[in-house]
């Protein structure tokens, strides 16, 4: 039998709130990951053990955060999200990336690598 090496994952990514937005995103000191997703969505469970990974690996250098938009209309309509999830990178306050859907961990390494 052969062992099996896993990364070890961080706690689920922070959440943030309407309400939270500006201090938990566009006043980070950092690049900030926000995942725009919603519970009864598919994709976006299919993606939350990739960002759990990412911010523990990333931790210091990209925070990552979820915004559930059926809770949150403030955020979903000023940053224009149709579709879930939706990946977008802010740094500075600003929107930098962004991308809709799920992707493998690598694709999105590979998609962050020009933002970070």
């Amino acid at each position: 039998m052969t062992a099996r090496m896993t990364t070890p994952s961080a706690g689920p990514p922070a959440e943030a709130t309407d309400e939270t937005f500006a201090a938990e995103v566009l006043r980070a000191g950092v690049p900030v990951l926000v995942e725009f997703g919603a519970d009864w969505c598919p994709p976006c469970r299919q993606i939350e053990p990739v960002l759990r990974e990412l911010a523990g690996e990333e931790e210091g250098r990209l925070k990552v955060v979820r915004l559930d938009v059926d809770h949150n209309p403030w955020a979903q309509s000023t940053y224009g999200v149709l579709s879930v999830p939706t990946l977008m990178v802010f740094r500075d306050g600003e929107p930098v990336w962004s991308a809709v859907g799920a992707r493998t961990k690598r694709r999105l390494q590979q998609e962050l690598a020009g933002v970070l």
